[in-house]
């Protein structure tokens, strides 16, 4: 999990980087809902190369998932420890009861 971490540092040392620089910088410079925006058409390439059955695509538009996840938890300052936390937590409950449990809303 070193490289989740070592990538979740270089994005949130971005944050405050020249736009012109880096595309991690111009990305969270565009706000929070541009990077739900471009998290959502990675997760969306993702499924089609799923469908598709190529290893090589889905592995290639995963990782775009996973940076544009982290780019989008930062952009609204939630810690990429806060989400692993929130899986350890869950670990060893019933993926239907952990469900059942969530408040409603």
């Amino acid at each position: 999990m070193s490289i989740l971490h070592d990538l979740a540092a270089t994005i949130e040392a971005r944050k405050g980087a020249d736009p012109d620089s880096s595309w991690t910088a111009k990305l969270l410079a565009k706000g929070p809902e541009k990077c739900a925006e471009k998290f959502g058409e990675e997760a969306i390439e993702a499924i089609i190369e799923a469908t598709k059955g190529d290893q090589a695509k889905l592995t290639a538009e995963a990782a775009d998932v996973l940076y544009h996840l982290l780019v989008m938890l930062t952009a609204r300052d939630v810690a990429l420890e806060d989400v692993l936390a929130e899986l350890a937590r869950r670990q060893g409950i019933s993926g239907i009861a952990e469900k059942a449990a969530r408040p409603k809303g």
